[in-house]
C-alpha cells in the first residue's frame, strides 16, 4: 500500500505534522483521526461513526459529501485549475461576486476575495485605512478591537483580536490599536435565551477611546456580532445598534467580522441582517464553500470602493491582494454552496430549529459543573466551572470523552463547550447531541 492509500498514519507519522491550535504532546498520546464524511457524519480511522456538533470547524454548514459541490470542483479543475486574477480574469470569479452582492445587507455590493478568515480581516483593515487615504484623511490610521474578540491570525488580525494566549507571543504587533471590553456579563445576563437585556452601556467604550485618542484618528471598529471563539458571548440587545450610531457620528467604518456568523448560522445569510445592523465592510470565510476549498471574501460598501475609483490615472487603485483571490475552483466551490443554501432553504431551516435547539440546550442547565448556557441561532455554548486552577481541563476532557466514547464530535474552548452543528440537521440529532453531553457532564468531574 502507498502512502496515499493509508487511510490513517502510524504512531511515527505523527512527529512531522506541527498542528495549529493544538497541544501536539496531548495529542500525540492520544490522536483523534478522521478519514471520512458525509451529510451529519465523520468517520475516525477505527471506523467508528462521529456525529459532527461543529460543522467541521465552523465550517460546513451544508453538511458533508454535497455532490453538488464535488460535481462542480471536478468539472472546474477539469476545465481550468488556476487562473490569476492580477490584470486577467475569469468567469467564476466575477459570477460569484455577482451572487454574493445579491445575498449581502445593505449596499455592500463590491467583493474582495481571499483564501481564509484571517487574510479577509487582514483586508478588510487595510482597505479601511487605504479609503481615509483615498479621501485626504491621513490622521486615521487608529484601529479598535474588543476583549476576547478573534480575528485571525494575521499580524492585523491579532493586533485587533482580544484574546490574551493568542497575542502573548508575539511581541508588541500592530501600534495604534486599542480594545473596548467584551460584552460577557455572567452576574447579570447568566442563562439568557438569545440575545441577553442587559450590557448595551458596554458600547459606550469607543466613545471613550474617542475621546482618549482623538475620534479623527480612528479607522475602523472591528467587532465579531457574536464572539465566537472567545467563549460563544452573545451581543446585549441594543448593543450593535449604538456602535453603529458612535461610529456614524465619528466618522469610523464599522466592521463585522462573520467569519464564523454568515451564511446560515443565526437565520440570515448574515448577522448583521438579523440584527437590522449595517456595517461598512464584513469579513467572511468558512461557510463560503461550506468547507470544502478555502475561500474567503470581504464585503465593502459601494461607497468604498468607489472612493478608490476617483483617480483616473489608471493606476493600481490598492496594492494588496493574493495568488489565490477568486480561485477558480474554491469559486466553483462557494457557487454550488450558495445554490445548495437556496434550494434547500438551510438559512430558513438554522431559523426554525432555533427554538427546538434553544429548549434542548438549555435543559443542561443544574448539571454538575454548568455555570452558563448561552445560544443564537444554530449555535450553543455551554460553560463549564474550571476544575481548581486547571482552566480548560474539564472541557477537554468532556470533548474527549464525547470523541471517543460517545461518536460526537464537539469543540472545547478552555471550559467553554461551543456547538455549531451543519444546518441539515435533524431534531433526532439534536436531541443525541444534548443527551449525551447531558450524560457525558453527569459523569465527569
Amino acid at each position: 500500500m502507498s502512502n496515499n492509500e493509508k487511510s490513517s498514519p502510524s504512531a511515527e507519522n505523527l512527529n512531522e505534522f506541527w498542528m495549529p491550535f493544538t497541544s501536539n504532546q496531548r495529542f500525540k498520546s492520544e490522536p483523534k483521526i478522521l478519514t471520512k464524511s458525509k451529510g451529519m457524519f465523520y468517520e475516525s480511522d477505527k471506523g467508528q461513526k462521529i456525529l459532527d456538533g461543529t460543522s467541521g470547524l465552523w465550517c460546513c454548514n451544508a453538511g458533508h459529501g454535497r455532490e453538488k459541490i464535488i460535481e462542480a470542483v471536478k468539472n472546474q479543475i477539469e476545465k481550468m485549475e488556476f487562473a490569476p486574477t492580477f490584470q486577467v480574469g475569469h468567469p467564476n470569479a466575477y459570477l460569484l461576486a455577482e451572487r454574493l452582492g445579491e445575498i449581502s445587507p445593505g449596499d455592500l455590493n463590491k467583493i474582495f476575495f481571499t483564501n481564509s478568515g484571517s487574510e479577509s480581516v487582514d483586508s478588510a483593515l487595510k482597505i479601511a485605512l487605504a479609503y481615509h487615504q483615498a479621501r485626504g484623511d491621513n490622521k486615521r490610521n487608529f484601529l479598535i478591537g474588543r476583549e476576547k474578540g478573534y480575528h485571525g491570525t494575521g499580524f492585523g488580525g491579532t493586533s485587533v483580536g482580544g484574546i490574551p494566549k493568542n497575542r502573548e507571543n508575539f511581541g508588541q504587533l500592530l501600534p495604534n490599536v486599542d480594545h473596548i471590553r467584551h460584552t460577557h456579563d455572567p452576574a447579570r445576563n447568566s442563562f439568557s435565551r438569545g440575545l441577553p437585556e442587559h450590557g448595551v452601556e458596554f458600547a459606550e467604550d469607543l466613545e471613550k477611546l474617542c475621546q482618549l485618542h482623538d475620534p479623527s484618528t480612528i479607522a475602523a471598529l472591528i467587532v465579531e456580532p457574536i464572539a465566537c471563539s472567545g467563549g460563544v458571548i452573545m451581543p446585549p440587545k441594543g448593543y450593535l445598534q449604538r456602535l453603529r450610531d458612535i461610529c456614524d457620528q465619528h466618522g469610523i467604518l464599522l466592521i463585522f467580522d462573520e467569519v464564523i456568523t454568515a451564511f446560515g448560522r443565526v437565520g440570515s445569510a448574515f448577522a448583521s441582517q438579523r440584527y437590522g445592523v449595517t456595517p461598512d465592510i464584513i469579513t467572511t470565510a468558512k461557510g463560503l464553500t461550506s468547507g470544502a476549498i478555502p475561500m474567503g471574501a470581504v464585503f465593502v460598501k459601494d461607497s468604498i470602493y468607489d472612493a478608490f475609483m476617483q483617480d483616473n490615472t489608471q493606476s493600481i487603485e490598492l496594492f494588496h491582494g493574493y495568488t489565490y483571490s477568486g480561485h477558480p475552483v474554491a469559486a466553483a466551490a462557494a457557487l454550488a454552496t450558495l445554490d445548495i443554501y437556496q434550494e434547500d432553504k438551510l438559512f430558513e431551516r438554522s431559523l426554525d430549529l432555533e427554538g427546538y435547539w434553544e429548549d434542548a440546550v438549555h435543559k443542561l442547565k443544574g448539571l454538575p459543573h454548568v455555570v452558563d448556557i448561552r445560544n443564537e441561532g444554530l449555535i450553543a455554548a455551554i460553560e463549564l466551572s474550571p476544575r481548581g486552577d486547571n482552566q480548560g481541563i474539564r472541557g477537554y476532557d468532556v470533548f474527549t470523552r464525547c470523541f471517543h466514547d460517545e461518536g460526537l464530535l464537539i469543540r472545547a474552548s478552555g471550559d467553554v463547550i461551543a456547538l455549531s452543528p451543519p444546518l441539515i440537521i435533524e431534531k433526532a440529532q439534536i436531541d443525541f447531541i444534548f443527551d449525551t453531553l447531558t450524560r457525558v457532564i453527569k459523569e465527569t468531574d
